[in-house]
């Protein structure tokens, strides 16, 4: 198996977990990108173990009392960005990257995407839910929309909205005006969204932008 460590990773005391009485822990998996909770599933030691060697998620199955690597057959596999444990110890979280964007063996990225029995996507971040709001407008369109108003004028329309609120961020933050920045970047926020969504490019894509130059 090939290792892809990260020193915060093997930085888990693996000893330490405070493991139940059938030596398991519960492991919440999140994507590192936009906050996703992808999926809940359980680890012993040996499995941790496995995780913090290889750099992707193994769990312990409790009704095949085996290891899996999740992903070995589906290749949806996770690759491990980070894990830290909550203040007792019992529990895990795991931010990973996820390979395919699927994390659910039923084809939905998040294992929990049920709302009183229907679909729905999982929460992510607040960017993230209003680019998937403003997608749906691009691909449903909806009278009176002012989203869809917006990508049916093209760039043109677009790129002005664009230049107009950042304008209006200069001037907000000249008025030194703590609620207009705040006003004012959301809207400059909400019309980038709007240009990405209509030249098709993912706001993960912007996030992996962003995570490199965090490095």
């Amino acid at each position: 198996m090939s290792a892809s460590k990260s020193p915060f990773v093997q930085s888990i005391p693996v000893e330490k977990i405070q493991y139940d009485d059938r030596g398991l822990v519960p492991a919440i998996v999140q994507d590192y990108l936009d906050g996703t909770v992808l999926m809940m599933a359980w680890m012993n030691q040996e499995s941790l173990q496995k995780t913090l060697e290889t750099g992707e998620t193994w769990f312990w199955s409790r009704s095949r009392q085996a290891f899996w690597n999740k992903g070995a057959t589906s290749g949806h596999i996770q690759k491990v960005k980070a894990i830290r444990y909550d203040c007792d110890s019992d529990a895990l979280l795991v931010t990973v990257e996820q390979i395919g964007d699927v994390a659910c063996h039923t084809g939905e990225r998040s294992c929990f995407h049920q709302v009183k029995g229907e679909v729905t996507a999982p929460p992510a971040d607040t960017l993230s839910q209003v680019f998937g709001v403003i997608c749906d407008r691009r691909d449903n369109p909806s009278e009176g929309s002012y989203t869809r108003k917006l990508l049916d004028g093209g760039d043109n329309k677009i790129l002005k909205k664009i230049g107009e609120e950042a304008a209006e961020v200069v001037m907000a933050c000249k008025d030194d005006d703590a609620d207009a920045i705040a006003g004012e970047a959301a809207d400059l926020l909400y019309h980038t969204l709007v240009a990405l969504a209509y030249h098709k490019v993912d706001i993960k894509a912007v996030y992996r932008k962003l995570q490199e130059r965090r490095r």
